[in-house]
């Protein structure tokens, strides 16, 4: 028998929920499998006329290998045309076809059932089971509890349960959606009650960041018009009020995340509301919609243009009832380029699933080789094992503050943000993060009880190198300074730095506190190179700009001993100009120098070198010169020979494969302290800080 290669996510109402279910199984099997598919039967509309936002958010979101056209079979109205006309079983046939054709080409793939919208739902059901009978595929059962009584909920899951049942479909989950806080538990135990044991259920709550308009979906649904603030359309609206009453009791409804809906001549609510959302005693608000067609005064406008306003303020024709009632009927969707609400929805699949449980069920294939996907997902879980506590000296800096916010959420981490922290917490509001003072420390280092001590400390280990007491307590002002301090006294685990600062501002303090291990002189650095099918470590990119041979080799060494502290298993290519003993000059006997000493001193390390890049990761290549090699064609640690070679060999591949390059990941020190690029993303930051904690807990 073929071992199972999908699953089957499957409902019988509209807005379910089923999207969170899909990004999370999707992202769960993408760190098992290097090639995963995505299939919807029917969609409810064709690309020509409106694209699925949902396709559009997983294919671009992961990545997947998949062009949209080969994503479905059906538009619903291409299916009603033949259900009219009696074909309804060349639907199923055409649609199973489909799915075997893209199911040859994945290791998994992730079937999404239909959406239920308008008439023939009664068929949509019946062709869902039916799709799963016939691809022999196990089926994921999503509901929506919303406005549901207890008794609702367990007897639509029962019922939706046993139709799959008398087909003779196998259900390994069912998930309820969108449950009110307080009947988690009785929902739970009612349904945990009757179903099979070998059955999961997952129940989960309403998540107001998931049900939450954005306010660029506000303007699309409305039809709006931006006349400010158009860089922070990506706000949340988790509630409206009208503003149509006096400023002071307008401003007692404020609530955080607010979309006001106000008549467009109403330049008193307009200007309230926007100085409420500055105020350090309002919470952030969402947006502004001015209703009516009236346009603000041209003084008021000029006076907006002129501030440092971050809120969305959006007009129509319509009266603000009209426009009121629309926003209210607005259910939100996950699109590709809200990264805040995809990595919310995965986060949630992650929270409430048995995740672990769930991969025993479905996922029965081996993994082959480490993808990118699967080494980031591996990194996450190992560094959430064994918490440890990073600090980031760049607390007011907003990219440092959205990971730090991801990485809070997730849990994968302890967070400490080193800043004024009436600033750093003015910049948390304004972005409308969750990190407080409850889930984040945030120290100023001038302030800090542990300021003098730290003083003190730096003066002892650097009085010899004539550091004078002022110099210390000048230089602990600094928060790069601070930061490291803090790790060298065990108050934090691993520090994190150098999105503002420079590589040498950040590596400086390291070197004089921390220091390097024993046996190690040299501190060094190494990129994570996710390529398409497989990850690779170049090493060094980013410190050592012309080493000798005996640095060439501990870069060597020390590399070796990354890669396998993060599960790549290391065949080490020491790279030049020339491959094997064909070459001449100083830069190659450099490399052989180098090759040669690691063979010595570390015999049980698999290394080839002099070779050129190409006979390195090539395999036909690697064998026409160097046959004889174990490394050539194969290798996983390149070794550059210099600054220039290797800084310019990352960004090459980088920018023209695509490739992620996680890092510079230095490497040597005695406690973990990394180096962010100033042109950093929020990704950057989140991957480097997941690998520094997985550094700390050796």
């Amino acid at each position: 028998m073929q071992p199972n290669k999908s699953i089957f996510i499957a409902t019988t109402q509209p807005f379910s929920g089923k999207s969170v279910i899909a990004l999370g199984l999707v992202d769960m099997l993408l760190a098992k499998a290097q090639r995963v598919g995505y299939f919807k039967p029917i969609v409810n509309h064709h690309p020509d006329l409106k694209r699925d936002p949902h396709i559009d958010t997983l294919i671009q979101h992961f990545k997947l290998p998949i062009d949209y056209d080969s994503s479905y079979a059906y538009t619903k109205n291409e299916a009603d045309l033949l259900i009219e006309s009696g074909h309804q079983d060349e639907i199923i046939d055409t649609i199973i076809s489909r799915q075997k054709a893209i199911e040859a080409k994945y290791d998994f793939t992730v079937i999404e059932g239909s959406d239920f919208l308008g008439e023939g739902t009664a068929f949509e059901f019946d062709a869902n089971v039916t799709i799963a009978k016939n691809l022999g595929t196990p089926v994921v059962i999503v509901l929506s509890g919303d406005e549901k009584s207890v008794s609702q909920i367990s007897s639509a899951a029962m019922v939706t349960l046993r139709n799959f049942i008398d087909r003779k479909v196998k259900v390994v989950a069912i998930v309820v959606n969108k449950v009110d806080e307080l009947a988690l538990d009785e929902i739970q135990t009612t349904l945990q009650a009757q179903l099979d044991p070998s059955i999961l259920l997952a129940v989960i709550p309403k998540i107001q960041e998931l049900k939450s308009p954005t306010m660029q979906e506000v303007k699309n649904y409305l039809g709006a018009n931006v006349l400010f603030g158009e860089r922070h359309l990506a706000n949340r609206a988790d509630h409206f009020i009208f503003g149509a009453m006096q400023v002071p009791n307008f401003l007692q409804h404020i609530k955080r995340n607010v979309l006001v809906v106000t008549p467009g001549d109403r330049s008193d609510i307009v200007l309230a509301t926007m100085q409420a959302d500055l105020s350090k005693n309002y919470p952030k608000i969402g947006g502004v919609v001015l209703t009516g067609g009236f346009e603000l005064p041209e003084s008021v406008m000029r006076l907006i243009e002129g501030s440092e306003h971050t809120l969305p303020i959006l007009a129509v024709k319509e009266p603000s009832f009209y426009a009121a009632t629309k926003v209210a009927g607005i259910h939100s969707r996950i699109l590709p380029d809200d990264v805040e609400k995809i990595h919310h929805a995965v986060s949630t699949f992650r929270k409430y699933i048995d995740v672990e449980r769930l991969e025993r069920e479905i996922a029965t294939f081996k993994p082959t080789g480490v993808t990118p996907r699967m080494f980031q997902y591996q990194l996450v879980n190992r560094a959430k094992q064994r918490k440890r506590h990073i600090v980031l000296p760049e607390g007011k800096d907003e990219r440092i503050l959205k990971a730090a916010d991801r990485l809070v959420r997730q849990g994968v981490v302890n967070i400490t943000l080193l800043g004024d922290p009436e600033e750093v917490l003015g910049t948390i509001n304004r972005l409308g993060l969750g990190l407080d003072r409850h889930n984040c420390q945030i120290i100023n280092p001038v302030e800090a009880v542990y300021f003098e001590d730290y003083v003190n400390t730096l003066y002892e280990l650097r009085k010899a190198k004539n550091m004078t007491l002022s110099v210390a307590r000048d230089l602990m002002s600094d928060v790069a300074y601070y930061g490291t301090m803090m790790v060298y006294k065990g108050h934090a685990d691993g520090m994190v730095s150098g999105a503002i600062h420079t590589t040498a501002h950040t590596i400086r303090p390291a070197l004089q506190i921390i220091k390097t291990k024993p046996g190690i002189s040299l501190v060094s650095s190494v990129f994570f190179m996710c390529l398409p099918d497989r990850v690779t470590v170049f090493g060094d990119c980013a410190i050592n700009i012309n080493p000798s041979a005996e640095e060439l080799s501990e870069i060597a060494i020390s590399s070796v001993d990354t890669s396998k502290k993060f599960g790549i298993e290391p065949r080490v290519a020491m790279l030049s100009y020339s491959s094997g003993a064909s070459g001449t000059g100083d830069d190659v006997e450099t490399v052989r120098r180098a090759t040669a000493i690691v063979k010595a001193s570390h015999p049980e390390i698999q290394i080839e070198g002099p070779i050129q890049y190409d006979a390195a990761v090539d395999p036909a290549t690697g064998k026409q010169k160097m046959p004889d090699s174990e490394v050539a064609g194969n290798a996983s640690v390149l070794i550059f020979p210099d600054l220039n070679t290797g800084n310019n060999t990352y960004k090459a591949v980088q920018r023209e494969s695509g490739a992620m390059a996680i890092g510079p990941i230095l490497q040597g020190l005695n406690k973990p302290v990394n180096d962010l690029s100033r042109g950093c993303t929020v990704d950057d930051v989140f991957n480097t800080v997941v690998i520094t904690a997985i550094q700390a807990q050796e």
